[in-house]
């Protein structure tokens, strides 16, 4: 009977000594604001290196080549960051881009030349358009700091990417979408394009951003 007594106790013991540290894990579990980020920031990677290797093979336009390349190559080490950062917060990431992005690529994988080329930068102006949206959102509004420090590393790059885009559709005439307040291309702009980084819902939960011309975090009041 003693002996069940202090089994009991030392069970007791295990059990209150466990706790402190299930509750430190339990705590230390991303937000969904977090989680969605690393989740759609993969799929944009994914989409961009895709998308970017579609530019290095169809592009006419040499610029178009060396950008798409550009784009592999950056996309591809951001999203190492975003991988890891994954694992360490043991978050699952998709295995493949949206399906809007999807319908992107397969839209530009049946274009070739000067046709190629212009598809190719509306698209990928307004995939950046996005992907600053949620990065922003996420300097804003994220908890983790880890996520915040990512995303913060993120967005200069994206900015770099847009404002290189933006270049590019002047050099080739392409009309650059105007943005609005929210840093959405305004209606008609890029009309019939999805936007590759265009989801259900976005990792910011429907919170507004400032348009891409700043790489300043906007205030936490609102991708």
């Amino acid at each position: 009977m003693l002996g069940l007594k202090r089994l009991g106790l030392l069970v007791t013991l295990v059990v209150v000594g466990l706790t402190p540290a299930a509750a430190a894990h339990a705590a230390a579990q991303p937000s969904t604001q977090d989680t969605q980020y690393l989740q759609a920031l993969h799929q944009v990677n994914l989409f961009e290196i895709a998308s970017g290797k579609l530019a290095e093979k169809k592009g006419q336009n040499q610029q178009v080549k060396d950008l798409g390349q550009q784009f592999v190559t950056d996309h591809t080490t951001l999203d190492e960051s975003v991988k890891n950062t994954a694992k360490q917060l043991n978050v699952t990431l998709p295995d493949k881009p949206t399906a809007d992005q999807q319908s992107v690529l397969n839209k530009l994988n049946g274009l070739s030349g000067a046709e190629f080329d212009k598809a190719w930068v509306i698209a990928e102006l307004a995939g950046h358009v996005q992907a600053i949206q949620a990065t922003q959102t996420e300097i804003s509004q994220g908890s983790e700091q880890s996520v915040i420090m990512l995303a913060q590393d993120a967005l200069p790059v994206l900015q770099a990417h847009y404002d290189a885009l933006v270049a590019l559709a002047q050099t080739l005439g392409i009309p650059v979408p105007q943005t609005s307040a929210s840093g959405t291309p305004s209606p008609g702009g890029t009309a019939g394009t999805p936007a590759p980084g265009a989801t259900s819902e976005s990792p910011g939960g429907g919170t507004e951003a400032p348009a891409p011309e700043t790489t300043e975090a906007p205030a936490p009041s609102q991708s």
